[in-house]
């Protein structure tokens, strides 16, 4: 792949021999969405997660990974996680907590390994995307490795995103 800088994330995964592609795309820095990154792939917006960081009351930081076209269910994931309540962090708290800046964040790599959900629908689909850990690149990876390698946990965490923009 002439051109493409691996990530952290990508030597991750080959030092796991876990099978990935890295995908470039195009940056918009005023449309950092998960539905500009889908466009930009030419791929269902339903096979491109974003990586969202949250925090628990009782169970300190966790990942989710949901569809581009969802949000977060705050109770699901709270509950699930064993908490009473979780809230999205700062966007502030993400590049020192995790090492990966907004539109850039993989649920590979981050400074601290946390507890990882993915959706449900992420067993839906043969390969998936997830950011490679800078913005304009992805990984497309089977769900399974993904799962894997974060220890993740599979569940109903996300709702349909309902208002327009």
């Amino acid at each position: 792949m002439a051109g493409i800088t691996k990530t952290n994330a990508a030597r991750l995964l080959d030092k796991a021999k876990i099978s990935y592609d890295l995908i470039p795309y195009t940056v918009d820095e005023n449309d950092l969405a998960a539905g500009h990154v889908a466009d930009e792939l030419g791929e269902d917006i339903n096979q491109v997660f974003k990586t969202l960081v949250l925090h628990g009351d009782k169970c300190g930081y966790i990942v989710c990974v949901i569809p581009g076209n969802m949000e977060v269910e705050l109770k699901s994931a709270a509950k699930i996680a064993g908490a009473k309540k979780a809230e999205m962090i700062p966007m502030k708290e993400l590049l020192p907590l995790t090492g990966y800046i907004r539109g850039g964040c993989s649920p590979i790599g981050m400074k601290k390994s946390f507890p990882t959900y993915f959706h449900s629908s992420i067993n839906d689909f043969d390969r998936v995307f997830v950011s490679a850990g800078v913005r304009g690149l992805q990984f497309k990876i089977a769900p399974a490795d993904l799962i894997k390698y974060t220890r993740g946990i599979v569940a109903d965490i996300a709702v349909p995103i309902t208002e327009e923009k």
